[in-house]
């Protein structure tokens, strides 16, 4: 299980095609508990850590993965949102993120407002009912809490610090981004269906 709370960027630094899917080699410096088996989140992405060294690790993406995520687009350069696991006795400071995406989305618009930022997503239809004006989603990993909403999009206010420490600051309108709705809802409707 993850928080949101992304604990820096790191950058691809190999990629590799095989039969089965894809591996990745990410460089993220301070992250000095790896160990094999490990779950980390690449951009939202709940992946295993399959090698490791000072300053990188190895991950694979499994063909599912690969369809269902951007990160069959990545090629060497680009940046991705590094979280470890939430240990059993650590801080949590943003919501529950299983880094299970549920789709990928689209920026729509970004617009400095002050020293803040306003990001706007397109919001897929299948996941308009789990998305509400001050709820919590997770955006390419990232803890955020909806500051506005219709039928087809959101809007996020970004602070400096959230921009500067994640993908954030290199997006533009019209690349993807991963959507993880906050899993709390999915289980309030599974629980809720039986009494409509």
């Amino acid at each position: 299980m993850f928080t949101g709370i992304v604990e820096r960027t790191g950058e691809i630094t190999d990629v590799s095609e095989t039969e089965d899917g894809r591996r990745l080699t990410v460089a993220a410096s301070g992250l000095d508990d790896l160990h094999h088996g490990q779950s980390i989140s690449v951009s939202g992405v709940c992946l295993t850590v399959e090698a490791f060294g000072e300053d990188w690790f190895e991950v694979f993406l499994a063909s599912e993965t690969v369809a269902k995520t951007y990160l069959g687009e990545l090629s060497v350069g680009d940046p991705v949102n590094v979280e470890r696991a939430l240990p059993a006795d650590g801080r949590f400071d943003g919501h529950v993120v299983q880094g299970h995406v549920d789709t990928t989305a689209t920026v729509e618009s970004i617009e400095q407002v002050g020293e803040d930022w306003r990001y706007t997503f397109s919001l897929p239809a299948e996941l308009s009912q789990y998305v509400v004006e001050k709820g919590s989603i997770a955006v390419d990993g990232i803890s955020l809490t909806v500051a506005a909403r219709d039928e087809e999009r959101f809007e996020v206010a970004i602070i400096p610090a959230t921009r500067e420490i994640t993908t954030l600051s290199e997006k533009a309108v019209g690349d993807p981004i991963h959507l993880e709705v906050d899993v709390m809802a999915k289980y309030v409707e599974r629980m809720t269906d039986g009494y409509r």
